[in-house]
């Protein structure tokens, strides 16, 4: 599988349907992050309004940065995850917007895989 840089956010935030064993692998990945994700609730130090999709979100943001920057900034990814780390904390102040439906945010990491020639086009009335 030929990813860009960004490979390993490419796989945590792109769908393949077609490849049983990595969609088992990124479903326990994602079952993993969600207990990670209660025990820093549980701590305090997450705000309660965070949900796993956020990561996902995150993921896609970044992997935005770095392909964008590539050789000419290549750390700014680095301020990037400071920044969105920061505004996770629970001392964060004011409510998010609602998280994306689940079975939106599937779709769209369906849409992302940079591999599957096969993957639908976007749905423009969504």
């Amino acid at each position: 599988m030929d990813l860009p840089k960004s490979g390993f956010a490419d796989v945590l935030t792109t769908t393949f349907p077609t490849a049983k064993a990595l969609e088992q692998r990124r479903n326990e990945a994602y079952e993993a992050m969600v207990e990670l994700i209660n025990r820093a609730k549980a701590t305090g130090r997450l705000r309660e309004d965070f949900d796993p999709s956020d990561l996902v979100l995150i993921h896609m943001a970044n992997a935005g940065v770095v392909n964008a920057t590539g050789d000419a900034a290549p750390d700014s990814w680095r301020r990037v995850v400071a920044l969105l780390i920061q505004a996770c904390e629970a001392t964060a102040r004011g409510p998010l917007p609602p998280s994306p439906e689940h079975d939106a945010l599937d779709r769209a990491m369906l849409r992302a895989s940079p591999t599957d020639p096969a993957a639908p086009a976007p749905d423009e009335s969504a």
